[in-house]
């Protein structure tokens, strides 16, 4: 009768291990889901805004990485000039423009014109291309008008194709200079 005992108690015991086995690779898979669905938002800085990244490779993980870098929403001043980069086919102003737009700003508050060029690389449709180019100076000048700079101190120059150097993310780009 010990023999039949202690096989229903082992077998209670190797039960209770199964399912606590069970319940742990449950608890496992269904927080690996629950995470998966909650990724977190990419992090905004002061001059640029990052798209999120797939889930790539990673022997392309580094190429896939440069790409997204240089197609990303960003501004810069260079001698007085203030350039916008713009991603691959988007027309939104990276986080940071007001800041850098301060001081064209106060330039056009002082009765200085304000230049908005805009540029575009020559892949695609050029004629797609120029009517993104010329939202993209919209974007530049709506700012402008937000910020207080009135139509009559901003200038629109016609889009222009940038064929001679630089990248295409460099090409997709509107500028702002005082005269």
């Amino acid at each position: 009768m010990s023999t039949q005992d202690d096989d229903g108690q082992q077998r209670v015991a190797l039960g209770l291990v199964f399912g606590l086995v069970a319940v742990v690779v449950a608890v496992v898979v269904g927080a690996s889901a629950y995470r998966s669905m909650k990724a977190p938002a990419a992090p905004e800085t002061a001059v640029a805004i990052a798209a999120p990244m797939p889930a790539v490779t990673p022997a392309i993980d580094a190429a896939g990485a440069a790409q997204n870098a240089m197609d990303a929403a960003s501004v810069t001043v260079e001698n007085g000039v203030v350039k916008f980069y713009f991603a691959s086919g988007k027309s939104e102003l990276a986080a940071g423009a007001n800041a850098a737009l301060t001081d064209v700003i106060k330039g056009g508050q002082a009765g200085r014109k304000l230049v908005i060029s805009g540029y575009h690389d020559a892949t695609g449709s050029a004629a797609k291309n120029a009517e993104l180019a010329r939202q993209r100076a919209f974007a530049v000048r709506d700012a402008l008008k937000a910020a207080g700079v009135a139509d009559d101190k901003m200038e629109l120059k016609k889009p222009e194709a940038l064929t001679a150097t630089g990248s295409d993310a460099e090409a997709r780009r509107v500028e702002v200079a005082l005269q």
